[in-house]
């Protein structure tokens, strides 16, 4: 295996790794006003993820960094391209870092309710636009012989890139409502899972609708392993339905995991060796090779990521482990 391919198999891993864990970080965000029904439970709700929402974070940054180092033309061309909605998906970040910050620094409930409001907003349009730029990035988007992006922003939407954006956003919600049915006790677990088990049943609906597009729409279905990985993320969908149904939350949010790392993984092994399609001519679309930096370069940040990647899973997995119980209203703190 060569530099070029490793660091696209890493960037497609620190990807997978943001949208599951981020995910139900959105998740929890987006069902904040319907399953918090007083400020006590909406506080409980918050403290699920409040130690670690921001690293999670550090994954997407982290992932923007590689590409910017592995692949600068791949990073010039998607955050050109995809300025307004990537502006749009850094502004609901934004929103959601500071209601958690911000909501309570007063103890005014109107003061609360707004920032719970922003912090619903700030997930629910994240996890949409996520979606619609993965479709596209299946799709393709026009690309010029510049390998400059050709169109506007309206080029990126179209029937099967919205139903990408609402397949990522109920999966979020689904990856939500099963993390809050182990993170807390008495009623608010129990509608996290009936949530849950709404959630799951649309996802499940929406995936089967996406990966049916897909095989019209895109070229993933040529690619055996991506098909491989998609036919695992719908395997592990539906287990972890099953799951909930019988009452193990927890196997539930293991299959569901799996699914969100199988379908990242379907995702870049449709593109692969291509990092963005051209539509408008094939032969100008991106690849591991005319985006990538210098092999030199490359070397150096290989010996960078050997050293440094261990230090942060393992920082970041003892992070999870302190904060591993439920979380009551006894534990309550602002």
């Amino acid at each position: 295996m060569d530099l070029n391919s490793l660091w696209f198999i890493l960037i497609a891993i620190l990807f997978a790794g943001f949208f599951f864990l981020e995910g139900f970080d959105y998740g929890v965000g987006i069902l904040l006003p319907f399953l918090g029904k007083n400020e006590t439970e909406r506080r409980v709700l918050i403290n699920t993820i409040g130690p670690v929402w921001d690293g999670n974070e550090v994954w997407l940054i982290t992932a923007g960094g590689a590409m910017f180092a592995a692949f600068p033309n791949w990073y010039a061309t998607l955050f050109s391209g995809f300025y307004l909605a990537l502006f749009l998906i850094l502004f609901a970040l934004i929103v959601r870092g500071v209601a958690f910050e911000f909501r309570s620094s007063d103890r005014s409930p109107a003061w609360r309710t707004l920032w719970d409001r922003l912090l619903f907003l700030g997930s629910f349009l994240s996890a949409l636009l996520w979606g619609v730029a993965v479709a596209n990035l299946l799709r393709g988007v026009p690309i010029n012989a510049q390998m400059q992006y050709a169109g506007s922003f309206f080029d990126l939407l179209s029937p099967y890139t919205l139903v990408g954006g609402l397949v990522f956003l109920v999966l979020f919600i689904w990856h939500g409502a099963l993390y809050l049915a182990l993170k807390t006790e008495g009623d608010i677990a129990r509608r996290a899972q009936g949530a849950a088990s709404t959630a799951g049943l649309v996802t499940i609906l929406l995936v089967a609708l996406l990966a049916v597009l897909t095989f019209f729409q895109t070229a993933l279905f040529t690619k055996p392993v991506a098909v491989v990985f998609l036919v695992l993320a719908f395997l592990t969908l539906l287990l972890a339905y099953l799951f909930l149904k019988q009452g193990r939350a927890g196997w539930a949010f293991g299959f569901n995991a799996g699914t969100i790392l199988t379908l990242t993984a379907a995702v870049f092994a449709g593109l692969f060796p291509q990092v963005m399609i051209s539509n408008l001519n094939p032969a100008w679309s991106l690849t591991i090779y005319n985006a990538s930096s210098s092999p030199y370069t490359l070397k150096i940040m290989t010996i960078v990521a050997l050293i440094m990647v261990p230090i942060v899973l393992l920082y970041q997995g003892w992070t999870y482990w302190v904060f591993r119980k439920r979380v009551t209203e006894k534990d309550l703190h602002y």
